[in-house]
């Protein structure tokens, strides 16, 4: 080989190099720029990242503090709405029931009824009013009273008469019943007249006592049944009876047209 040859590979082979190291260099270079703009972008998202991690943070603690506070509603809710719960007692239906049944006692009159046909005073005390057992009781009292005290007197006058009319005036049951000194001031036949008028009194005064006796109970039957019939009758304010003034008209009875004033007495139901 000659010697202009070998400079040719030389020279060709520097080119070569040359060529190698260009190509390497422009490598480099582009990886340096590869690498160095990911770089920038990192720099910018560090910048901004305090300003969202900030805002994440906020938004954050807000929805913590709405769930705080949703939370707290809800376990208040559930401590009011609790049975366990003590603030507020709402008593049972069927208690509120038996209170109010028991200040609105609503009798039965056909039972009122049977109580005061089987035991006198007996309606009055199932109706629960007991200020009219002292009367209906006095009454009882009275009558038997009377009956028992005009039975007696009959009695007596009865033997009387019939002692009188036998002529026995010499009697006891003649002489207890006249005071002293009266059968020397009338005669016989006026004093057994006399006789047989208070033995007619004295019987017709018993047999009213057995009807003022029969009168009593039937009253008592016929108030408790009245007053169990009308426990629940509505008694309002407006019952009364007023006088006020009015206008009448005078056209009726006299044919002339014409009013007047005048007075009227009202009865508001």
């Amino acid at each position: 080989m000659t010697e202009t040859n070998i400079y040719k590979w030389w020279i060709a082979l520097l080119l070569c190099l040359v060529q190698t190291a260009g190509i390497t260099m422009y490598g480099q270079q582009h990886t340096v720029n590869a690498t160095q703009q990911p770089v920038a972008i990192d720099s910018m998202a560090l910048h901004e990242a305090p300003q969202k991690l900030s805002d994440m943070r906020e938004e954050t603690d807000s929805l913590t503090i709405e769930d705080s506070i949703a939370a707290d509603n809800k376990r208040k809710l559930l401590e009011l709405t609790s049975v366990n719960a003590a603030p507020v007692s709402i008593p049972p239906a069927d208690s509120l029931s038996l209170v109010l049944n028991r200040k609105k006692w609503i009798p039965n009159p056909v039972k009122a009824t049977w109580l005061a046909l089987v035991i006198p005073g007996g309606g009055q005390i199932y109706n629960r009013k007991y200020w009219k057992l002292p009367i209906v009781y006095g009454g009882f009292a009275g009558c038997a009273y009377a009956l028992t005290w005009n039975n007696k007197m009959y009695k007596d006058y009865s033997q009387a008469y019939q002692d009188a009319s036998n002529e026995k005036w010499d009697s006891k049951s003649i002489t207890d019943l006249l005071p002293p000194g009266y059968m020397s001031r009338v005669s016989t036949t006026q004093l057994t007249e006399t006789l047989r008028k208070r033995k007619d009194i004295y019987r017709r005064y018993r047999d009213l006592s057995i009807f003022a006796f029969i009168g009593v109970y039937l009253i008592s039957v016929v108030d408790a049944y009245v007053d169990a019939e009308l426990s629940n009758f509505d008694i309002t304010p407006d019952l009364s009876m007023r006088i006020e003034p009015a206008v009448i008209n005078t056209a009726y009875g006299t044919g002339i047209a014409g009013k007047s004033p005048g007075i009227q007495c009202c009865f508001r139901f």
